[in-house]
């Protein structure tokens, strides 16, 4: 059984997540043709199962890395159309400052 307070951090970061899972399918959605294995974007009670964008927190213990134990985020991009580099780089450079605007606001703080 795992403490309520990592229980509650699961769940700011699942939020943190879903919502900027929302905000790329609003940005980007229309950009690229969905793969045709996959569920339309509100087609499950999941965002990580539909729609273009899966975002995920995942836990690493970090053995072998230099900056230690953390949370590595996963972008999942689900399309089979090839991404630029460029737009790449700018979802990913997206998704951090998210993460960070987001998960500061929550503690009271602000990011720019």
């Amino acid at each position: 059984m795992r403490h309520p307070k990592l229980r509650e951090w699961d769940r700011k970061l699942k939020a943190v997540c879903d919502r900027i899972d929302s905000w790329l399918e609003d940005e980007y959605g229309d950009l690229y043709r969905l793969r045709p294995n996959r569920a339309e974007r509100g087609e499950t009670c999941n965002p990580e199962m539909d729609g273009l964008f899966n975002i995920q927190a995942v836990f690493t213990p970090g053995y072998g890395s230099e900056k230690g134990r953390g949370y590595i985020i996963e972008i999942e991009i689900s399309t089979l159309d090839i991404i630029s580099q460029t737009n790449r780089q700018k979802i990913d450079k997206k998704v951090l400052f998210l993460i960070k605007q987001d998960l500061l606001k929550e503690d009271g703080w602000e990011y720019d």
